[in-house]
């Protein structure tokens, strides 16, 4: 059963960076695409990031040329880089693996504020 557990989060002014680490176990890190999702307070989840096995990258519109997502398969750990922090990228951000349905972590929580 895939376990994931996310950490770097925190509280940060506008314009601040945040790495987060998502490490992963109980899987073949290696042959899964991970992703990461945010949930702003009072919205619903949405998706931030994704990196294919083979490290191909995909972002939502808010966060392109901004966020940068990558992964270390020898350390089974997925990681976000964010940079030019804003207000409105506060949220809970948690990592899975789409195609394990369920597999969420307990998620980081990101507060951009002054």
């Amino acid at each position: 059963q895939v376990q994931l557990v996310e950490s770097g989060g925190g509280l940060v002014q506008p314009g601040g960076s945040l790495r987060l680490s998502c490490a992963a176990s109980g899987i073949i890190f290696n042959i899964y695409n991970m992703a990461w999702y945010r949930q702003p307070p009072g919205k619903q989840r949405e998706l931030v990031a994704f990196i294919t096995v083979s490290g191909n990258t995909n972002y939502a519109d808010s966060a392109k040329g901004r966020f940068t997502i990558s992964r270390d398969n020898a350390k089974n750990t997925v990681y976000l880089q964010m940079n030019s922090l804003k207000p409105e990228d506060t949220a809970v951000y948690y990592c899975t693996v789409p195609r394990l349905s369920g597999s969420w972590g307990p998620g980081t929580q990101v507060t951009v504020s002054s």
